[in-house]
Formats: structure tokens, sequence, C-alpha cells
């Protein structure tokens, strides 16, 4: 069962040239909560291969701007309004570089997951420190009511975290997509109107 769940995932993104089945899960919070508009300025964390980056490309178009990031090298050829970098997200000097060049954005979005080692804890604890990564690039790159929607496995720092955000956005709400299994232990921690300080 497992099987065919992933199957129809990958099948779906091949059939509609997507470049990943985790495009599903970010098309299914876009769909309900809204979160990509036309002509925004968005910021995309662990993007590659890219498959975030191209939903959120076709959303904002060619008036918006997308800046995929990642350790990984992004292949895929994207429009002039799609910016790629590889780099490290939790360099301080990248997050210079993005202050400098592309922010303010509107949405920061982050589907950054550890090298998973099967070990509930330490899976967790990664997680939870690539979620702190994205939180913090978000705090300096948002703009005043922008919004932050990232990945995080359940574990022992979970709640902490889910609090920091709440301190900062109006609105935090914790989602599951139908496209993660529903054996995962990762959900998403979306944020809604950042409470920018002066």
């Amino acid at each position: 069962m497992s099987f065919n769940f992933r199957d129809h995932y990958f099948h779906r993104a091949k059939k509609e040239c997507f470049l990943a089945r985790a495009v599903y899960k970010l098309e299914e919070i876009q769909s309900r909560y809204k979160i990509l508009k036309p002509g925004m300025r968005v910021l995309d964390l662990g993007a590659a291969p890219g498959s975030w980056t191209q939903l959120a490309c076709r959303v904002v178009g060619p008036a918006g701007l997308i800046v995929g990031v990642d350790l990984k090298e992004i292949e895929h050829p994207f429009p002039k309004h799609v910016v790629v970098m590889q780099r490290d997200v939790g360099e301080v000097a990248f997050e210079e570089e993005l202050i400098a060049l592309y922010s303010p954005f509107d949405v920061v979005l982050s589907d950054m997951a550890p090298a998973t080692s099967g070990i509930r804890n330490a899976d967790s604890a990664r997680s939870a420190l690539l979620f702190e990564i994205a939180f913090r690039v978000a705090r300096s790159t948002l703009r005043p009511q922008g919004h932050f929607l990232a990945k995080i496995f359940q574990g022992s720092d979970f709640h902490r975290l889910l609090l920091e955000v709440k301190k900062e956005f109006e609105w935090v709400k914790v989602v599951k997509p139908n496209a993660s299994r529903k054996e995962s232990k990762e959900i998403y921690i979306l944020a809604m109107r950042f409470k920018k300080s002066p």
C-alpha cells in the first residue's frame, strides 16, 4: 500500500512535468491557504530538485521573483524571474547576500530535511536544527505581514519551536498534507502575517 501511494504521486509528477512528487504538498497548502500570489517575491530553501520552485514560479508569474537555494545543484532551466543559488543556507555570509541582493520576501518556504539515519531522536534533532535555520532566515528576510512555511519532523523540539513561531506571526497552523506519507513524521508549520519588529 505504501508503495502504491508513492507510485501514484511519483507518476502524477512525471505526467504533469514536475521535478518531484513533493510539489503536491505545497500545491495542497497553496490551494487551501493561498500563501502565494502573482507578483510576490519568494525564497525557497532546500529547493532541489526544484518542484516547489516550479509551482511558485507558475503562481507568482514573471512580475514576481523566486530565489531557490540548495546545497545540491539545481539543474532544471527556469525562466528569468527565478534565481538559483547553490549555497549552505546556514552560513551567515549567505544570509547577508540574500539581504543585500533580494530581500525583503513576501514568502519564505523551506522543505529542507536531513539525511535520515533511521534513529528517530537523531533525525528529529537534525530536522529541528534545519527548521531553526529556516526560521532565522525568515525573520531576517521577510517583509512585515509576510508568510513562512517550513518542514519539521515531530520530536522533542517541536513544541518549543512552534511556540517561538507563534510569537513572531499573527496566525500559525500545523499542517500535514495528504501527499506526505501517513507513516512519515514530517509535518509543516505554516505561519502567516509576520509581526516584523520596527
